[in-house]
């Protein structure tokens, strides 16, 4: 039963970690992103827009990345440019997205489109080529942030605007990267869920953004850790397709919630927040 769930496990947390990353970008550079569910939306409504129009994956995949990266853009505007409160700014942001693919979604929702491609690798299985592409990505986010001047400079933007003053960096500058990057790997994901389904629904995010935010808390806003926590959540979601072991949906889908409460009420260490998350300069 237990290798049965792998794949599903894998599937499931592919979407999570790709929105996780993103939201790690943005509060890594100090800007809050509840819009994580709005930016996969779009990202899942332009995949199915562009795929069909095109009659392509690709080009769907690129429009997707596109409507989810313009409507990030918005949230940076309103946060960083306007100094709008970054909570109600990314709400905002979610109840556009609705708004938006339920009344322009009408026609897409009869429209089946291809998937993207498959790679089939020996002992492992056929699956989606962003299914291998976001744990290299997980490695890569942890390295860049971590590990390279590029990335010291973006959570410094979330960290210690003191020392990019210092260095004669604009603080702005930085997060407005945090957010289109973050509204990148988002939309990324919402891309994967349409292309896995071949057509959009309304609502088909289903609270994946929100999930994945809760992953980032978990993760105590590292890539490893949000990577780890999505595979975990990932994994009680393929517990709720496992029809035979009858446990509560309700109880599975507030799992991700309730271990982001015992994390943030410190049983498992603390989840400390960058210092200037939230902040304005």
């Amino acid at each position: 039963m237990i290798f049965e769930l792998i794949p599903t496990t894998v599937r499931m947390s592919t979407p999570l970690a790709l929105a996780a990353l993103g939201g790690i970008y943005s509060e890594r550079s100090g800007v809050v992103n509840i819009g994580l569910e709005g930016m996969m939306l779009m990202g899942a409504f332009g995949y199915v827009t562009g795929a069909s129009a095109f009659a392509s994956p690709w080009m769907g995949f690129v429009i997707g990345v596109g409507f989810g990266s313009t409507i990030a853009l918005f949230h940076a505007i309103a946060s960083i440019s306007f100094r709008a409160d970054q909570i109600v700014s990314g709400v905002a942001i979610n109840l556009l997205a609705i708004g938006i693919t339920e009344f322009l979604g009408r026609g897409a929702t009869s429209q089946r489109v291809g998937g993207l491609s498959h790679w089939e690798l020996p002992l492992v299985g056929s699956y989606s080529i962003l299914v291998y592409l976001t744990p290299v990505l997980v490695v890569m986010s942890q390295i860049l942030l971590f590990r390279t001047v590029w990335g010291l400079r973006l959570c410094a933007a979330g960290e210690s605007t003191e020392a990019l003053d210092a260095l004669g960096l604009r603080r702005s500058k930085w997060q407005y990267i945090g957010v289109m990057i973050s509204g990148t790997l988002t939309a990324t994901g919402g891309c994967f869920l349409a292309s896995e389904a071949h057509y959009f629904t309304k609502g088909m995010t289903a609270g994946r953004g929100y999930v994945a935010l809760a992953a980032v808390i978990f993760g105590k806003w590292k890539p490893f850790g949000a990577g780890a926590a999505c595979l975990l959540f990932g994994f009680a979601s393929a517990l709720e397709l496992a029809s035979r072991w009858r446990i509560p949906p309700q109880l599975l889908n507030s799992l991700p919630y309730l271990l982001t409460m015992i994390v943030l009420v410190g049983v498992i260490g603390k989840a400390i927040p960058p210092a200037s998350l939230g902040k304005h300069e």
